[in-house]
């Protein structure tokens, strides 16, 4: 682990300093991160793409000015979040996600049911609001501590708290009246 973090602090250096071959490094390192981060803020893979390729842009041309305050990483999550909000902003809510089967269970019914749970679930995030569903995607789907998302949201810890607090209890309803349907139509 140490090793990885001195190497980041060596190619972001580098970075800095204009090496676009060790920028190249870095956005091999989190491209997935960031594409995870936009798919799950916006539900649509071509805008999570394009989201991602303008998060490295910006950062690039943003990297002389990072100061090495947060991590690298954090950092870049705080241009990745930006970046997504300008954008979905700007765009028409998508509501048709391609949904996979995140299971290896060898039934059909099983599989159709975990597909179907899986689009219940990602549909229910993308109605909780931009902010909240922000908080929740970074803490829950990219595992950053609190202090991490509030330094990569710049907001207080306390507000990073009540985000995830609210995305929590609207998701727990929405959820709930689904199994309470499901439950019913059995």
């Amino acid at each position: 682990m140490v090793m990885v973090e001195q190497d980041e602090a060596e190619l972001v250096h580098k970075g800095i300093a204009g090496d676009k071959l060790a920028f190249a490094k870095l956005v091999m390192r989190y491209r997935s991160f960031v594409i995870g981060l936009a798919y799950r803020l916006c539900g649509d893979p071509p805008l999570a793409e394009d989201i991602a390729q303008d998060v490295f842009v910006r950062a690039w041309q943003a990297l002389p000015g990072f100061r090495q305050q947060a991590a690298f990483r954090t950092w870049l999550y705080r241009i990745a979040s930006n970046v997504a909000i300008e954008q979905l902003r700007h765009a028409r809510p998508t509501v048709d996600i391609d949904d996979t089967a995140l299971t290896t269970q060898d039934t059909p019914e099983n599989q159709v049911l975990c597909a179907e749970q899986c689009h219940v679930v990602r549909q229910a995030v993308l109605r909780l609001p931009l902010q909240s569903r922000l908080a929740l995607i970074l803490r829950e789907y990219e595992g950053l501590s609190y202090q991490e998302i509030a330094s990569a949201l710049d907001v207080p810890m306390g507000t990073v708290m009540s985000r995830l607090n609210y995305a929590r209890q609207r998701l727990g309803q929405e959820l709930a009246q689904y199994i309470r349907s499901s439950a019913a139509e059995e």
